[in-house]
C-alpha cells in the first residue's frame, strides 16, 4: 500500500485529507508542521505528501527545500494545498520541488485528480 504524510497545522483539514486519501488506497500518516514532518520522512520516506503553505515551526516552503535535500528526498510525489494561490506562489512550490498544486477548499475529486495527475494512481 502507499503511503501519503499529510502535512497541516489543522487538525481538520488533515481529518478530511486522511479520509480520502484512505478511500483511494493510501495509508496515512500526518504531521502538524515541517519539522514534524521531517522527523516522520526521515524515520520513513513516503510515497506523497500532502503539504500546506502556512504552518507554524517550519512552513511548507521551507520543509519542501529541506526534504528533496534529504537521501530519498526526491522520492516523494509533493502536492501542495494551500489558500496561497498567486502565480509567484505557485512558482515558488514548483521550483521548490512541488509536483502538484491544490487550491483550498478542496474535495475528494481535486485530490484524486491531482494525484493521478502525479502518478500515484
Amino acid at each position: 500500500m502507499k503511503t501519503c504524510l499529510v502535512v497541516d497545522d489543522s487538525r481538520v483539514i488533515r481529518k478530511v485529507a486522511r479520509r480520502v486519501l484512505e478511500d483511494i488506497g493510501f495509508e496515512i500518516a500526518e504531521a502538524a508542521d515541517g519539522m514534524e514532518a521531517l522527523a516522520w520522512c526521515r524515520a520513513a520516506m513516503p510515497d506523497a505528501v500532502l503539504l500546506d503553505w502556512n504552518m507554524p515551526v517550519m512552513n511548507g516552503i521551507e520543509f519542501l527545500r529541506q526534504l528533496r535535500a534529504e537521501p530519498g528526498g526526491m522520492t516523494p510525489k509533493v502536492v501542495f494545498c494551500t489558500v496561497e494561490n498567486s502565480p509567484d506562489h505557485i512558482r515558488t512550490a514548483l521550483d521548490a520541488g512541488a509536483d502538484e498544486y491544490i487550491m483550498k477548499p478542496f474535495d475528494g475529486d481535486i485530490i484524486e485528480a491531482k494525484f493521478a495527475e502525479a502518478g500515484l494512481l
